[in-house]
């Protein structure tokens, strides 16, 4: 069995050919869609400002091999915020992933006397 990694992924794209009802239902929703709606989850969390509404992000939690790397999951990720933005009616463009691999992330510890 190969090894898991899990990832943290955040698909940034801009919002294109927003039907006149998806840019309603946006702005309508835009409060439950701010700051802190920001989480990583399996399913993805979307967030973007109403004023413009240009961009978005979604942000996902990706379990996959470590063989296939920072690339498939960001693929994955990509995959899902495209999957889960058609569902919706919302068009869209330029999706971009970042993606951090949490099982390599090196986490600095300030010591003792510093906190």
């Amino acid at each position: 069995m190969s090894e898991q990694h899990t990832y943290r992924v955040i698909v940034r794209g801009t919002w294109d050919g927003l039907t006149d009802e998806a840019r309603a239902r946006l702005l309508a929703e835009a409060a439950d869609h701010g700051m802190a709606s920001m989480r990583f989850t399996e399913e993805g969390s979307l967030s973007y400002e109403p004023a413009p509404l240009k961009h978005f992000s979604m942000r996902y939690v990706v379990v996959s091999d470590a063989a296939d790397g920072e690339e498939m999951a960001g693929a994955i990720a990509e995959d899902r915020a495209e999957g889960t933005l058609r569902d919706l009616g919302h068009g869209f463009r330029d999706l971009k992933s970042t993606v951090t691999d949490l099982d390599t992330m090196k986490i600095n510890r300030k010591p003792a006397s510093r906190r």
